[in-house]
């Protein structure tokens, strides 16, 4: 199986790493960071099946995730479907919400 040029990169970099076949569900305001930085927040619906312990298994789940820089300016709307590349990181300083952190988005029909 070959992987990606975009993924390989990535797997040589870190280990912390994300690619997601979702719907985007929710789109807020975009906005910025104090920096001057656009920023987008999404919710992401994956739908998939999996094997686990050889057994077939439904996944549903809803992942919240940012889009930061000019990739933040890009045409993301609610009902587009994408592969979402990028890794988690906690919302905050404090909390222990995990959040995507999309740096590429591929659109799929």
């Amino acid at each position: 199986m070959q992987l990606q040029p975009l993924l390989q990169r990535q797997l040589q970099l870190n280990l912390n790493t994300l690619v997601l076949q979702a719907e985007v569900v929710q789109v807020e305001p975009l906005r910025y960071t104090p920096a001057g930085i656009p920023l987008l927040s999404v919710v992401l619906r994956h739908v998939s099946e999996q094997i686990e312990a050889g057994m077939k298994r439904k996944v549903e789940c809803e992942v919240n995730a940012v889009v930061l820089g000019d990739l933040a300016l890009s045409d993301l709307k609610t009902g587009a479907k994408i592969i979402a590349h990028g890794f988690l990181a906690k919302r905050s300083l404090k909390s222990t919400q995990l959040v995507m952190h999309i740096n590429h988005v591929e659109f799929v029909s």
